[in-house]
Formats: structure tokens, C-alpha cells, sequence
């Protein structure tokens, strides 16, 4: 050691411009890592794509708008109907635990129906099968929120008999026009690729069944549901056979060549010399609709809106983390990590806002 201020500083230098050696060699490293493409999704596939950095806007409108229409529906239209197959007043947990296994089996076994259906006729086939289930779907939903409004928007005016006509026209406009607004859609989804188009229609519908299931659905089977599609999801997408990640192998067939072997591939991504370009995302309606979920869930049975966004928040923490992962896999399941920590913060800031 020395007490001279020029040995010091001539440490310091060093000390600085080894560093400073060192940044510049993991930049180079990070620069000259291989970027791999991801396997090409058809544009009919019910997923929503948006640049990686701007993932947060989709979640956020999802939650948004399915806050509104089940905060609407629940509490200032009254409608309170509790969903599910079975009686959750009357059986309590053991209810929410059958109703969400029940969900888990048929939306599996629809996955499986539906790998059989392009197995036999081909991957073109999911273009009609989304696209009239979303339809129907979308119709149904869009006309009882509109209703909702609607009923809102006249329970507040005089009862009167003009009243009740304009009501009635009303309705019927809202009947016509909810259907006419989806085959716009629809024609719109089937007649072109653009991505504009399929992001609003995968948007509209997730947060609609958002809401819906965060109204209808109570505390346990709520709790079941996600918890049962988060680790079907991963079965789904991580699994040989999982219907998910059939339905991308399949759409990916024959489209590239593939310049590594998957041993080749798999070596380069663990070593970190290669890394797949996660520059582009596709957010599954799946995904969306679960997370608007479980916050319209958590607004609804908690009551408060700080548990809402704050389950919110934890969502796009688990998202973000799972984009993080998406570096060194083709494709990973939407739900598990956003979740379980959206479950985990709702239920803890539940509790917490409760004693406070």
C-alpha cells in the first residue's frame, strides 16, 4: 500500500479502464451471439403480436376494459349469478375444485378435437375453427354488455311508457348491430392478413370472457380455473404431445429450412453463443383472457381497486419474466408464472388491505 495520491489515482485509472475492458468485451460477446429465428405463426392463429418492449399495452387494455364491463355489470347493474356447474354457496371449496376441473377437462379435450381436425384436413382448418368460435363468442358477449350499458344507462331515466319504447328500439339495435359488428369481423378475419385486424379481434374477445368469467365466476372456482389452465398450459406447450405445441410444429413444417439440427441448436442456446429473437411476441387470447380474469376476480370479490392493479402489476412482472425465458425457448406457457404471482399479490394484498 502506499499513501502517495498519484499511486492512488494511477490505481484508480486502471481499476477504471479494466472495466471499462470488461464492459466492451461482454458487448461484443452479446453482439456477436447468434439470433434464431422463432418458428412461423399463421396470422389466423388466435395470438396477439406486438414488438417485445410494448408488451405491458395489451395486458393493460385487457384489464382495463374487463374491469370496467364486470365492475358495471356486477355492481351497478346488479347482475350477481353465480357460474359453474356446481353450486359454490352450497358445496364451497369442493365445488370451485370440481367446477375448475371440469373447465380444465373440456377446454383439453377440445384441444385434442381440434389437433384431430388439423391432422386430417390440414392446418387451414384452424382459420374456421377459431374464427366462428370467437364469432359466436364474440356476438353473445358483446350483446349482453352492451345490454348491460344499455340498462344502466335507462334505469336512471324517468319510468315512463316513451322510456320503455326507446328501451325496446334500443335493444333491438343493439341486437342487430352486435351482429353485424362481428361479420364485419369475421370477414375481415377470414378475407385478409392483417395484423392490425386479428390483434383488435383477439383483444375484443379476451377481455370480453375476461369479464364475463371474473363476474359469473366465485372465489374458489376462479381460483381453480387459473390454477388448472396454468399447469395444463404448460402440459400443452412443453409437452410432445401437448395439443399447443402440435399445432406449432405442424404450422411450421416446411415453411424454413433449418440450418442447425435441434442438438446443434440446443448446445449453441445453453453455451449462449445463440439466442432466439424474441424482437416480436405473440400473446395467446388465452393468456389474455385469464389475466383479465383474475383481475376483473379480483376486483369483483375483493372490492377494491388498489388489489386490482396491483394483481395487474404482478401479471406483467410474471410476463416479463417469462419473455426473459423466451431467449433460449421456441415457446413457453403464457400463464403459470403471471398467474401464480397474480393469485399470490391478490390474495396477499387482499388480506392486507382487510386488517388495515
Amino acid at each position: 500500500m502506499s499513501d502517495n495520491p498519484e499511486d492512488t489515482n494511477d490505481y484508480s485509472i486502471e481499476v477504471e479502464a479494466e472495466r471499462e475492458k470488461l464492459k466492451n468485451t461482454l458487448a461484443e460477446k452479446q453482439s456477436e451471439r447468434e439470433l434464431i429465428d422463432k418458428d412461423f405463426i399463421p396470422h389466423f392463429f388466435p395470438t396477439f403480436r406486438i414488438s417485445r418492449n410494448l408488451y405491458p399495452i395489451p395486458i393493460i387494455i385487457a384489464v382495463i376494459c374487463a374491469g370496467f364491463l364486470a365492475y358495471a355489470t356486477y355492481v351497478l347493474a346488479g347482475v350477481q349469478v353465480e357460474g359453474g356447474y356446481i353450486s359454490e354457496e352450497e358445496y364451497g371449496l369442493t365445488a370451485g375444485l370440481i367446477n375448475g376441473i371440469i373447465f380444465v377437462l373440456i377446454a383439453a379435450l377440445s384441444s385434442f378435437i381440434i389437433i384431430f381436425l388439423v391432422k386430417k384436413f390440414g392446418i387451414g382448418v384452424l382459420k374456421f375453427v377459431f374464427g366462428f368460435s370467437f364469432g359466436f363468442l364474440g356476438f353473445i358477449l358483446t350483446y349482453f354488455f352492451a345490454e348491460v350499458i344499455t340498462y344502466i344507462i335507462f334505469y336512471n331515466l324517468p319510468n315512463t311508457e316513451i322510456v320503455f319504447i326507446y328501451y325496446i328500439i334500443v335493444s333491438y339495435i343493439i341486437l342487430f348491430g352486435s351482429g353485424a359488428f362481428i361479420i364485419i369481423m369475421l370477414y375481415k378475419y377470414f378475407t385478409t392478413k392483417s395484423y392490425l385486424t386479428k390483434n383488435f379481434f383477439v383483444l375484443y374477445v379476451s377481455f370480453l370472457v375476461g369479464a364475463m368469467f371474473g363476474v359469473i365466476m366465485p372465489l374458489w372456482t376462479t381460483l381453480a380455473i387459473l390454477i388448472g389452465f396454468s399447469i395444463w398450459d404448460i402440459f400443452a406447450v412443453k409437452a410432445k404431445s401437448g395439443p399447443i405445441k402440435q399445432m406449432i410444429d405442424i404450422a411450421s413444417q416446411n415453411t424454413t429450412e433449418k440450418e442447425l439440427s435441434e442438438e446443434e441448436l440446443s448446445k449453441k442456446l445453453e453455451s449462449g453463443e445463440a439466442i432466439y429473437d424474441t424482437s416480436k411476441l405473440e400473446i395467446g387470447i388465452g393468456d389474455l383472457a385469464f389475466y383479465s380474469m383474475l383481475t376483473s376476480a379480483a376486483l369483483i370479490i375483493t372490492g377494491s381497486l388498489i388489489v386490482m392493479i396491483l394483481t395487474a402489476i404482478a401479471i406483467m412482472i410474471g410476463t416479463g419474466i417469462t419473455i426473459q425465458g423466451l431467449k433460449k425457448n421456441k415457446i413457453l406457457p403464457g400463464l403459470p408464472i403471471s398467474i401464480f404471482l397474480g393469485i399470490g399479490t391478490m390474495l396477499l394484498t387482499w388480506y392486507i388491505v382487510s386488517i388495515l
